[in-house]
């Protein structure tokens, strides 16, 4: 497989090169190409090379309509972490979690608190952040996220994951007082 990639490179540099190509058969079969003509060699015509040239894109403006310009470098929030429930926190018996994220300062107008649970948004999250119940939470390892996004959906602060666990008996375990006779 590397000496036919490194034979197609090669012939591509030959092409890029050289004007004229020649192509002939072995007798054993393979085709051959080269800059050099052979016995029963063909000369191949070959095409322009396809190229691409992006259009011409105009600068982003520098303000968004209804604000003042952000610079890029410009750090918006000083921080942003979950403080409800904290790293590697179990719940035992129960399918409701109690959450809060803490932004500070405070969201902005424009800007939205968003949290995901294993990936997924959060329903029910106060856009400025704070308190508030996650309902129903499986049995399991979760990891709950805030993110700051802007009024454009630019991510603008984004907490670290924290990683919790909520344990309930199982219907299978040996000493599951609610075992079924």
């Amino acid at each position: 497989m590397r000496k036919i990639l490194f034979t197609l490179m090669f012939l591509g540099c030959t092409v890029a090169v050289a004007a004229t190509v020649y192509k002939w058969v072995d007798e054993n079969g393979v085709v051959h190409y080269s800059d050099q003509p052979h016995e029963n060699a063909q000369k191949v015509e070959l095409k322009a090379p396809q190229t691409y040239s992006s259009p011409k894109t105009a600068p982003t403006p520098a303000s968004r309509p209804g604000g003042p310009a952000r610079k890029s470098t410009e750090k918006v929030y000083e921080s942003c972490v979950v403080s409800e429930p904290t790293n590697e926190q179990a719940f035992l018996n129960t399918d409701t979690v109690n959450a809060g994220v803490t932004v500070l300062p405070a969201v902005r107008p424009g800007d939205t608190a968003v949290v995901t649970l294993d990936g997924q948004l959060v329903p029910g999250v106060p856009a400025s952040g704070g308190q508030f119940t996650i309902s129903p939470v499986d049995r399991g390892t979760h990891t709950i996220q805030l993110v700051v996004k802007d009024a454009d959906g630019t991510a603008v602060c984004s907490s670290p994951s924290v990683t919790f666990y909520v344990r309930q008996p199982s219907l299978q375990s040996p000493a599951n007082p609610v075992k079924r006779h």
